[in-house]
C-alpha cells in the first residue's frame, strides 16, 4: 500500500483526522509489530538451538535446523553477538552461547521461586503416596522446608512449611549434607549432633558411611531418627550445573511407610525430584 503523506486541505484546516489515513497507518503499525515479534521469536529460537547442542554450531547448520534463510540467521546472530548473548569462534566461525546468557541464568536461579515451581510435583507425589511431600533447601546448618504438598484427606495434616530441621536426622537433610564439601560435614558433626531418638546418627564415622550410601543410592532415608515412629525418604533436586539445590521428601508414620515399601516409594520420590529438576531447568548428574 502506497500512502499519500499529505492531508486533505479542508481536513487539515478543520483539525479533523482522515479516517482512511488512520486506518492505513494502523495497518502499517501492525505489520511492523508483527515483523518485530517474528525477529524476536527467531532470535530466541537460535539461542535455544545453541543451548541444545554440545558443540559450537555454524550459520548453515542453524539456519537449516530452524528453517531460516542463511542471511536471516547470520543477521540475527550478529545482533545477539553484539549483546554478548552468543560468541563466534575466530577460527571456525561457529557460534556458542555467550557470557551474558550465563549471567542471566544465574540471575534467574537467584530469583526463581523454587517452592512454587515444585508444588505441582509435590502434590502429585502426595496424592500417589497418600502422605505429605515437601521440598527442603539448605539453610546454614539446617534444612528449611519451603513447600509442602498434601494428599486428599479428611484428617488435618501438619504443615511443615517454614520449619528448620536438623540435617543429620531427616532424609532431606542427609541428601543436602551429602552434597556439601567434607570439611563442612566434619565441622557440623564435630560441633555436636543432637540425639533426637535412639536411632539418630550422632558419631562421625557412621555419619560418613551414611552419606556415602546416600550418594551411591541416589536417595536417603531417616527411620525414626527425628521422631519415634516417623519415617522419611528424600531425593535430590539439581540445578543447571548439576549441583544439588534442594531435596524432595516424603514423610509418613512407620505403619504407613514400613521398610518393605522403601524401594517402591524411593522410586516415586526420585521420579518427583527428577520432575522438579526438569521444572527448574536442571540437569541430573
Amino acid at each position: 500500500m502506497v500512502l499519500d503523506s499529505t492531508l486533505d486541505p479542508e481536513l487539515e484546516r478543520s483539525g479533523q483526522a482522515d479516517p482512511d489515513l488512520d486506518a492505513a497507518l494502523d495497518e502499517l503499525e501492525v505489520g511492523l509489530g508483527t515483523s518485530a515479534v517474528r525477529s524476536v521469536d527467531r532470535a530466541a529460537a537460535l539461542l535455544l538451538a545453541l543451548g541444545d547442542v554440545d558443540e559450537p554450531a555454524g550459520v548453515t547448520e542453524l539456519s537449516r535446523r530452524l528453517g531460516l534463510h542463511k542471511s536471516t540467521a547470520s543477521r540475527l546472530l550478529t545482533t545477539l553477538e553484539r549483546r554478548g548473548l552468543v560468541e563466534q569462534d575466530d577460527e571456525t566461525g561457529k557460534y556458542r552461547l555467550g557470557i551474558a546468557v550465563i549471567r542471566l541464568a544465574r540471575r534467574a536461579e537467584q530469583t526463581l521461586d523454587v517452592g512454587r515451581l515444585a508444588l505441582p510435583e509435590l502434590e502429585r507425589l502426595a496424592r500417589a503416596a497418600h502422605d505429605p511431600a515437601s521440598l527442603g533447601i539448605l539453610d546454614g546448618d539446617r534444612v528449611s522446608v519451603v513447600a509442602q504438598g498434601d494428599p486428599p484427606s479428611v484428617a488435618a495434616i501438619p504443615d511443615w512449611t517454614g520449619r528448620r530441621l536438623p540435617l543429620h536426622a531427616t532424609a532431606a537433610g542427609k541428601v543436602l549434607l551429602a552434597a556439601v564439601p567434607e570439611r563442612d560435614v566434619l565441622r557440623i558433626v564435630r560441633a555436636g549432633l543432637r540425639a533426637y531418638t535412639p536411632r539418630t546418627i550422632t558419631a562421625l564415622e557412621p555419619m560418613l558411611e551414611e552419606l556415602a550410601r546416600v550418594r551411591r543410592r541416589g536417595f536417603a532415608v531417616a527411620l525414626g531418627e527425628l521422631e519415634g515412629g516417623l519415617h522419611t525418604i528424600a531425593a535430590p533436586v539439581h540445578d543447571g550445573r548439576s549441583a544439588i539445590v534442594a531435596a524432595v521428601e516424603l514423610r509418613a508414620s512407620a505403619l504407613r511407610l514400613p521398610v518393605s515399601r522403601l524401594p517402591e516409594l524411593a522410586a516415586a520420590v526420585r521420579d518427583a525430584a527428577a520432575a522438579v529438576t526438569a521444572r527448574l531447568g536442571g540437569v541430573t548428574a
